[in-house]
This record gives structure tokens, C-alpha cells and sequence, in this order.
């Protein structure tokens, strides 16, 4: 069930949701504070579709709920980014500011022309980069102060993604909305993102200010050694011909001897290991 009173920005207490056979979320809990921008990542089947499709209210989770601030307004841009293909981009943001009770249309229509779309062809006829505008440019016109997206660069090419990030990001800023963004490209988070959601399986293996979750790792490096010379929890080791390397959970920054090496955990190395070690069976 969902329930909405006052909080902080999101409240998730034991989401749960199966398609038949197969689990898509299991005992799914966090807390997301207002105006976070937060990376959901995860492997694909990982459960981001579905978490981010329940926070819209558009799926109903088999167990647990989640709560909203009153008077949140979502917008949520799906994978798919639908728009309708025999409507053109300036008949799709008319249709929207009919539908919205909240509306920009300034906005909206900016950001389809700072990125150059056409306005008047008909978006089956766009490409699929050019859709993903108009679908961000609705979301956008919308004044979400929750911001839902779904692999939403996937579409774009590398250098176009760095650009539309930096822009969106700033659209939401000023506004001190909440977003939560799927991806399972790590590098292109760096950076951008203050918050993380790792899942892994339809479980959330890590949640927490990514600047705080990252200072309380180290990755630890040298000779190849059946255990780490660092004190602390070993969430992940891997072991080549002549070098081992271990990522640990420590409180404070450790001293150790040479040939070791302590280095600091970036989110690449977060993400990489703590999903490598699901698939050995190291972290439930």
C-alpha cells in the first residue's frame, strides 16, 4: 500500500514486488532526503524499473509502502520514453499543458530548442534521441518536485549524454527538486550524483550520501595474501598471479607497510565490487 504525510523527500519501509515466478524487489528500505539527486544503479533485471514505476504510483508493490511530502508533484520519464509518434513535439507540449495542473510552458519549450528539435515533424519521425527530448521536455514543463528517470540518456550519444545531464540537472536545481535517476553506466555519475541506491537482484545492497559511503572505504592493494593487513570488514577481494586486492569498510584511513598500498574507493570501484561480490555470494 502507499501512504503520504509529511517527510523529509522519500520514505520507503519493505517494498516488495514479484512477476509470478520471479521477485522484483525484496524488503526495499530507505530514506531519500528533499532535493538529493540520487543514482539508482544496479545490473539490468536488477529491479530499478520496477522501483521507480511504484514510486510513481503507477505499480502497486506486493508489500510494504512509501511515503511522499503532501502536494509532492512526480514526473516520471520511463525507458521507453513514451510520446505519442503522429503528434508533433508542439502538439505534445499543448496536449501536456492540458493535462498538468501545474504548467511551463516557457520552459518546456526552451529546452526543446536549446537541443535544437523540430517542433513541427512528427516524433515518429525524430529519432530516438530526439524523443527522449520531448519526453524530458514535458517531464520538465511539469515543475516536478520529484523527478523520476528511467535510464534517461540511454538514447543519447556520449557526448550529447554530458551535456543533456549538466543542462537537466540545472533545471532541477533552482526548483530544489528530488530526483532519482537509473543508470547502469557508473562513469558518467561522477560528479553529478549526491546520493547512491545500489540494487542487486531486486535487493538494496547499499544507500547512503555517496561522499559518506565512499570516505568509509578503502581499497587496499599489494602481494597476493589470503587476507587483507587491514582491519575492518572485507566486502570484497579479488586475487590475480602475484596481487591481491581487498575493499574494506573502515572507520578511519590505514597506515600499512610497503609493498600495501591504501588508495581511496571511487564509485566505480564501489558499485563494481559490491556487484561482484553478489555474484560469489558474498553479500547478501
Amino acid at each position: 500500500m502507499t501512504a503520504v504525510v509529511e517527510t523529509a523527500g522519500i520514505a520507503v519501509r519493505g517494498l516488495g514486488k514479484g512477476y509470478r515466478s520471479s521477485v522484483a524487489l525484496r524488503d526495499c528500505t530507505f530514506d531519500l532526503p528533499a532535493g538529493r539527486v540520487a543514482a539508482l544503479v544496479g545490473a539490468n533485471g536488477a529491479g530499478k524499473t520496477t522501483l521507480l514505476t511504484v514510486l510513481s504510483g503507477l505499480l502497486r508493490p506486493d508489500a510494504g509502502e512509501f511515503t511522499l511530502r503532501p502536494g509532492e508533484r512526480v514526473a516520471f520519464v520511463a525507458q521507453e520514453k513514451p510520446v505519442y509518434k503522429h503528434l508533433t513535439p508542439r502538439v505534445v507540449l499543448q496536449l501536456a499543458a492540458r493535462l498538468n495542473l501545474v504548467w511551463d510552458q516557457a520552459r518546456a519549450q526552451a529546452w526543446l530548442e536549446r537541443f535544437d528539435i523540430p517542433l513541427d515533424r512528427r516524433c515518429g519521425q525524430l529519432s530516438g534521441g530526439q524523443r527522449t527530448q520531448v519526453a524530458l521536455a514535458v517531464a520538465i514543463g511539469s515543475r516536478p518536485t520529484l523527478l523520476l528517470l528511467d535510464e534517461p540518456l540511454a538514447d543519447l550519444d556520449p557526448l550529447a549524454r554530458t551535456e543533456v545531464m549538466r543542462d537537466l540537472l540545472s533545471e532541477v536545481a533552482d526548483s530544489g527538486a528530488t530526483v532519482v535517476m537509473s543508470t547502469h553506466i557508473v562513469t558518467e555519475l561522477s560528479g553529478v550524483v549526491d546520493h547512491l541506491l545500489l540494487l542487486a537482484h531486486g535487493t538494496l545492497l547499499a544507500d547512503g550520501d555517496l561522499d559518506e559511503l565512499l570516505a568509509a572505504h578503502v581499497m587496499v592493494v599489494g602481494p597476493r595474501a589470503q587476507e587483507s593487513p587491514v582491519r575492518g570488514e572485507v566486502l570484497w577481494d579479488k586475487h590475480l598471479d602475484g596481487q591481491s586486492l581487498f575493499l574494506v569498510r573502515t572507520p578511519t584511513t590505514p597506515v600499512v607497510s610497503a609493498p600495501w598500498v591504501v588508495r581511496p574507493v571511487s564509485l566505480e570501484d564501489y558499485v563494481l565490487a559490491l556487484l561482484s561480490a553478489t555474484r560469489k555470494g558474498d553479500v547478501a
